[in-house]
């Protein structure tokens, strides 16, 4: 299992430093999270709370997912960049197709894309897309970005976007794209049309539940024979036997926050810096 670093609600003056530091110490990857603006008032309920309250303040520091991404491989070596998750149909696909191509060529290939089809109607509205059909959009959109990524001239006549030839350089080829979601629309999307899915927070039996979903839809898909990652965080994960336990399930990407475990979501960067190093001892090198 590999071990991944989520960057969600930290200050961004300290995410270069908490990547140089993973990248430092082993992990495999890191993630950034997502949203554009926040609305004094907020409608649409947060899907991943039992009250649909959310799990952050207002003036919550949200980085751009790409811009962060491009500064972050310029201080780190080998460590991998995914996003957890990038709300794709609020967006025109376009712009998302060179923002990552770019950050791809930045990088020197180590970035994946992991995506959300959204849940505030308030952001999609003041971002100028609908939010209605987002799904279907989203499959859409995952073929037009495929497309323009392999090079050279291409088009596309599909039911929301239509093009005629066109190519956009860099094209960085073959970028795995990653899916989060709970809703069967959302996990089939995963299975069938990805290259791997995206937890919140779960029991590792709920997990272990999902992925055997995940990966008996897999199998009867055109993308059988290809790689299939689950980027899984559990509460139920602490220590060297949590974290076997979570593999088992059949988790292939740890998502945590190392802190967590030893000094709390408002520690010192020094601390966070110290946490990553301790966890990465003293758990991922046994697990």
């Amino acid at each position: 299992m590999k071990f991944v670093v989520s960057t969600a609600f930290q200050p961004i003056r300290q995410l270069c430093d908490l990547a140089r530091a993973a990248d430092a110490a082993g992990y495999d990857m890191i993630t950034v999270s997502d949203h554009v603006v926040h609305p004094k008032t907020i409608r649409s309920p947060y899907p991943y709370t039992a009250d649909g309250g959310l799990r952050w303040e207002p003036f919550t520091d949200w980085a751009d997912a790409w811009v962060t991404i491009g500064a972050m491989s310029s201080v780190t070596e080998r460590i991998a960049f995914t996003t957890n998750v990038y709300v794709l149909p609020m967006r025109n696909p376009f712009l998302v197709a060179k923002a990552i191509a770019t950050a791809a060529a930045i990088s020197g290939g180590r970035v994946t894309l992991g995506i959300g089809v959204g849940w505030m109607e308030e952001e999609f509205g003041l971002l100028g897309q609908q939010f209605a059909r987002r799904g279907k959009r989203t499959d859409e959109m995952i073929e037009v970005l495929r497309k323009i990524w392999r090079g050279g001239w291409v088009e596309h006549h599909g039911e929301f976007y239509d093009f005629d030839p066109l190519e956009m350089s860099p094209a960085p080829g073959d970028v795995p794209i990653y899916c989060g979601g709970l809703s069967k629309p959302a996990l089939r999307r995963a299975a069938t049309r990805c290259d791997g899915w995206v937890s919140d927070l779960h029991g590792i039996e709920d997990l272990r539940r999902i992925v055997d979903g995940l990966l008996a839809l897999r199998a009867d898909s055109e993308r059988a024979d290809r790689p299939f990652a689950v980027l899984a965080s559990s509460l139920e994960a602490v220590g060297i036997d949590g974290h076997k336990r979570l593999a088992e399930a059949g988790t292939t990407h740890c998502l945590t926050m190392p802190w967590m475990f030893y000094c709390g979501p408002d520690a010192s960067l020094a601390a966070k810096i110290d946490a990553i190093r301790r966890f990465a001892d003293e758990v991922a090198s046994k697990v």
